[in-house]
Order: C-alpha cells, then structure tokens, then sequence
C-alpha cells in the first residue's frame, strides 16, 4: 500500500514547471519499474490534461517499458537453461508492451496439440515431419513471407502466429519449440544468410558425433520454403556460393541465446534499412547485453 501511494504521489507531480523537480520525480518512478504503469495510464485517463503533463506521461511509459524489458533480458541472460519461447516474448514486448503471452502460448498448444493427433512412435523421423508439415503448413497455413521480407513483423512472434507469416528465422522458432514439445529434436542452425533446423539422431549421436566429418544429424529442414528436407551436401553448396569457409557452427543446433541475438540483428538491419534511428539505438543496447 505505501508503494502505491508513493507512485501515485509521484505521478501527481509529474506537472511541475521546473525541470530539475521534474527529472527526480522521473527517476524515481523509472526506479519503480513496470509497477508505474498501470498509476501513470490511469492518470493520463483521468486527468485534464495540460500539454506539459501530457507529454512527459507520453514520453516516460515507454521508457520505463524499455527499461522493464532490459531488466528482464538481463534476467533471462543469466538463467543456465534459457526457454526460448521467454526469450521470442521478450523481444515482441519492444514492439507490443502488453503482449498477451497466454494467449500465444494457447495458440502453439493448439496447433501442437492438432500435428500430435497425427502422430505415433511406429512412424520414423522423415515420416513425422513430413505429417508436422502438412499440418503446420496446409491446414494452419503458415507461409515464409517472401513478399515482405524485412518486415519488423515478421520477426516478433505474436504477429506471426497472427498473420501465419514470418521470416526464416521465426518460423523455425515457432517449428522447433512445437516440434520438441513432441517429442521430436528438430533444433535450430545458424547459417549464414539463412536459418534453417536439424533434426538430430538422438540414438546414435554420443557415438557419431565423435566423427569430425558427422554431426549427429539425420537430415535439415528449412521452415521457410514448408518444411523441405536436404542434406548436409546442400549446405557444403551453400556456403560455397556465398563464400564462407566451413565451420562446425552452420552444421549444428545453436543455442538459445544465438537464436535470440540473431533475433534481433535481424531488427537492427530491418529499421536501418527504414532509417528508425531510435528503434535502432535500442536494439542495438539489448544486443549489447550479452557482451
């Protein structure tokens, strides 16, 4: 109760003419984190509002939204195992601050709910995702949007599950974590210029991954182009075309926290590319945390 009435005396003197006031009365609702919010939206509600008061409530929920949302990637850095469904939401609440994650994670439990119907443990690896494709892509109609490529919201996780189109790398999210909630461990890769997923030979990988020429996979998807399936020789002609000498990396599952960074260099490039120079900033701070 005493927090609360401390943010609500705080934001009632958010109309003070001096500036310096103004800058400590700002700092310390910032210090209160995304529990100002809900004092400072019921204010602008509320209140008659003079420009002044209006514009300082404008300019400060969104910062200490961004700040909530860096405290909070902070956190997720640092935990040991990383979920990566957390990590995806977290980069969509840049965009959309009220996201409504349970409604997301309903979503994906439905389609995942819809493909393990279909599925039983006679059938082999290639057969079991040749019917997740069908039911991801045919009957949910997920597309790899070729049209908008660059598009920002083809990287935030919401708007795709919304729209059914993504970019390479967010429909491989949302495919591998339905995909591993059935039992099958189909992982992300990290390959240059594309990304693209694994499904790896959980029998035999302790003793073919020793191997230096073998890298415990079965066989690749790629969640762009509905699921098809290649072979590791498709990846050498890759990487060929584009220059890039081999590594290890663009064979095999990457983790999380790359999944995410990739995220958001993907952002970055987007809003340069749009000239968004704050969208950018940001960005590029929250990149930065993992340094």
């Amino acid at each position: 109760m005493e927090n609360k009435n401390n943010i609500k005396a705080l934001v009632r003197l958010c109309d003070d003419p001096d500036e310096n006031i103004y800058k400590q009365i700002k700092n310390e609702l910032i210090s209160h984190g995304k529990d100002a919010i809900p004092f400072l939206e019921k204010s602008w509600e509320d209140r008659d509002l003079d420009l002044l008061f209006q514009s300082r409530i404008e300019k400060l929920i969104p910062e200490i939204q961004y700040n909530s949302i860096k405290d909070d990637l902070k956190i997720w850095i640092n935990k040991p195992n990383k979920s990566l469904l957390e990590g995806a939401l977290l980069i969509a609440r840049y965009q959309y601050p009220d996201i409504d994650k349970e409604k997301i994670r309903s979503e994906i439990k439905y389609i995942r709910d819809s493909i393990w119907l279909e599925l039983n443990d006679s059938q082999t690896a290639f057969e079991k995702v040749n019917i997740f494709n069908k039911i991801f892509y045919e009957q949910h109609k997920f597309v790899g949007d070729k049209k908008n490529y660059d598009s920002p919201m083809n990287s935030y996780l919401n708007t795709v599950i919304e729209t059914r189109k993504g970019n390479p790398l967010s429909l491989s999210i949302i495919y591998s974590l339905i995909a591993q909630s059935l039992k099958m461990p189909i992982f992300g890769v990290n390959l240059p210029n594309h990304f693209i997923l694994t499904y790896i030979d959980e029998n035999n990988i302790n003793n073919l991954i020793k191997k230096n020429n073998y890298h415990g996979t079965l066989f690749y998807i790629n969640a762009f182009s509905k699921g098809t399936i290649f072979e590791e020789i498709e990846i050498d002609n890759f990487l060929k075309k584009i220059n890039i000498p081999y590594s290890r990396e663009y064979y095999e599952p990457c983790s999380n926290s790359t999944i995410i960074l990739r995220m958001l260099n993907n952002l970055i490039s987007t809003y340069k590319k749009s000239n968004q120079k704050k969208r950018v900033k940001d960005l590029i701070e929250l990149k930065n945390l993992f340094n």
